[in-house]
């Protein structure tokens, strides 16, 4: 971690402490309210519950500090790529999207965008740049892609993006700001799925987007306002405590990870292993390039859907489970959700348990499930 990443861990923790008056709760109160006292002119207080609530804006100012940019929060990864896309499209636009990224970013377009008049293109992430970018209104990056851990160069392509006329988005939900900053490197947009790493404790859905365009904060939070896409205020108070503790968390997830892989990727139960951070890894070098880590995720092949099974369902230390991102290790076959990839393809999301522990049970089930 560089100096900047280091000060702005250590600030996160002190946001709230730079205002607080004596006797004041040191962790953020949770404030649940539909309704507000206003008296006379309603102007400059809180007005409703649709609209405003302390809770979500300490959580906006937390989040907004480790992007440097503005941030609203939604509640899911999904809500937030949706206020995006309505918030910008309109009828005859075109969207690019990538095909090995996330499914739901790509059956929204189909299922709601489609109807509406707006297209949409998909490519795979690590040819992504190919074909150019004119005549996109938005271009949707999702770097590593999940599950597939292939990457596309962020700044390239927004830098071509904007030159086109557009605008670009990344999903950073599996790096987050401390392992990748989209931002800095030229997108106009990010988005994230917090119900993932950032919050960490797999209890909640919640999402957000950050954006230095002012117009485009303007138009989205328009958006949560008139939509009502709005986060819950208990899921906004448990996002922001785990929040605090992203840091700790993220290290020791990546650092476990960069042990992890170089054994995974000799074991004789494994047809291949993805991980950027593995120097033969296609995703290694432009990894070194625009991230800060390599990440926690890492992809497993197996000979078949079977030995998958019987490695997940044979490890003590995994829990069977969609998602990632959690303090406990997870891995599930992603082509039993239609994913395009190998039936024998495993996501594996390292979690916080000390690493010569987890490798000792990942071991052990790579050995039974041969």
């Amino acid at each position: 971690m560089n100096s900047d990443e280091s000060r702005r861990a250590a600030e996160l923790l002190h946001l709230r402490g730079q205002t607080l008056g004596k006797g004041d709760p040191l962790p953020m109160p949770l404030t649940m309210a539909s309704m507000y006292h206003l008296p006379g002119d309603p102007a400059g207080s809180a007005q409703y519950g649709r609209t405003h609530n302390a809770t979500w804006e300490g959580l906006e100012k937390a989040l907004g500090h480790l992007e440097d940019a503005p941030c609203l929060a939604f509640p899911s990864g999904m809500a937030a790529i949706a206020a995006v896309f309505f918030a910008v499209l309109r009828p005859g636009d075109r969207v690019l999207l990538p095909a090995d990224g996330y499914y739901a970013t790509r059956a929204l377009a189909e299922r709601f965008l489609a109807p509406m008049g707006v297209t949409f293109a998909i490519r795979a992430t690590a040819t992504f740049t190919e074909g150019g970018f004119d005549g996109y209104r938005l271009v949707f990056i999702e770097t590593p892609c999940n599950p597939g851990l292939d990457t596309c160069d962020i700044a390239a392509i927004a830098a071509s993006v904007r030159a086109a006329g557009g605008i670009s988005v990344v999903d950073n939900t599996a790096m987050t700001p401390f392992g990748q900053r989209p931002l800095d490197l030229g997108a106009d947009a990010v988005v994230s799925a917090d119900t993932k790493a950032m919050n960490g404790h797999s209890d909640l859905l919640l999402g957000h987007v950050a954006t230095r365009d002012a117009d485009l904060m303007a138009a989205l939070a328009d958006w949560r306002r008139l939509s009502g896409s709005i986060p819950g205020p208990f899921e906004a108070w448990l996002a922001h405590r785990g929040l605090e503790t992203l840091e700790l968390r993220f290290t020791r997830m990546c650092d476990t990870a960069e042990a992890l892989a170089p054994r995974l990727a000799v074991h004789p139960a494994l047809r291949g292993v993805r991980f950027p951070g593995l120097e033969q890894d296609p995703s290694h070098a432009l990894a070194r390039q625009q991230m800060q880590r390599a990440g926690f995720l890492i992809g497993l092949t197996f000979a078949d859907a079977g030995v998958a099974e019987r490695f997940i369902g044979g490890c003590a230390l995994l829990r069977p489970a969609t998602s990632f991102g959690g303090v406990h290790s997870a891995a599930e076959r992603r082509a039993r959700w239609g994913d395009a990839v190998d039936p024998g393809f495993v996501r594996l999301s390292v979690g916080c348990e000390p690493a010569e522990a987890l490798w000792s049970a990942l071991a052990a089930a790579l050995d039974a499930a041969r």
